[in-house]
């Protein structure tokens, strides 16, 4: 794909010859050859002359350029937003004892939290995972989970009723934080509640806020234990690796929740995966 600008639009325009020397009106930015008549660079370097023309060689330049920067565009674009590297923590006692304590922190933060989105959003601000620490929602649009007849249950509709899906990848800048999977019911949510959810990329949390949610979490799990069971009975040498870069995983902690209205309604059930984006500034000292 060419860049703007080419690909049939005459982008010299043509010169003016005043006291036997070409002077571009625009274009090239070059002298062109003294001639008897009016041409244009783009006419001039078509002739086949033994040496290029200034113009022409300027126009050659100009293009060479404009094809680099369109694959650099091009290359740039491929690359994922959320494709970022994590700060390098060292592999040491002290260092897994530290990414512990913040994964527990986070993981009691969440669970006593009224909402998930507005935790994350407090821990984005105080790490510094961005410049702007709101939290945005990227929806998965190809992705589709039926409720299950113990969802159901716990959100306490029939088999008939309308029961929503929706999964979404939480960001800060361009750091997923965490993916969610999502079923809830659209009939105990407002018609702007749901014209929202369906059209925009506004976190769950958020939307609902006017319910005044509150969660009640039925399993929690860490997907990642930095030091191994029975650490604390053990050496400090033989629980920890050896040095050189920790390797923190993809997913840290995972939440299953029912979310209830202040009448106390369940109208949606999460099931969250807390990723090592979390954990992407530079180790404590």
């Amino acid at each position: 794909m060419g860049p703007s600008g080419f690909g049939g639009r005459p982008i010299l325009g043509r010169s003016r010859l005043s006291g036997g020397r070409g002077r571009l009106k625009a274009g090239c930015g070059q002298n062109c050859p003294p001639h008897k008549t009016k041409l244009s660079c783009l006419e001039i370097a078509a002739s086949p002359p033994k040496r290029a023309a200034p113009c022409e060689r300027a126009f050659g330049a100009a293009l060479d350029l404009a094809r680099l920067i369109a694959v650099a565009t091009t290359i740039a674009a491929g690359v994922p937003a959320f494709a970022q590297e994590l700060p390098a923590w060292p592999d040491t006692y002290v260092a897994r004892l530290q990414a512990l304590a913040l994964v527990e922190t986070l993981n009691a933060e969440v669970l006593a939290s009224r909402s998930a989105t507005l935790t994350l959003e407090g821990w984005c601000r105080d790490h510094q995972l961005a410049k702007d620490p709101a939290i945005a929602a990227e929806v998965v649009r190809d992705v589709t989970k039926g409720s299950t007849a113990e969802q159901r249950q716990r959100l306490q509709v029939t088999s008939e009723a309308e029961v929503k899906y929706r999964r979404v990848r939480l960001r800060c800048g361009n750091r997923v934080l965490s993916e969610a999977d999502n079923w809830y019911v659209p009939d105990r949510l407002t018609p702007d509640m749901n014209r929202l959810l369906d059209t925009t990329g506004t976190p769950f949390g958020k939307v609902v806020q006017p319910l005044e949610p509150y969660r009640q979490t039925f399993a929690a799990r860490l997907l990642w234990r930095p030091l191994p069971d029975g650490w604390e009975r053990s050496s400090i040498a033989a629980a920890t690796a050896t040095a050189g870069t920790l390797t923190i995983p993809d997913a840290l902690f995972e939440h299953r929740a029912v979310l209830y209205t202040r009448e106390h309604k369940p109208f949606a059930e999460v099931d969250e995966v807390y990723g090592r984006q979390l954990l992407a500034f530079p180790a404590p000292r």
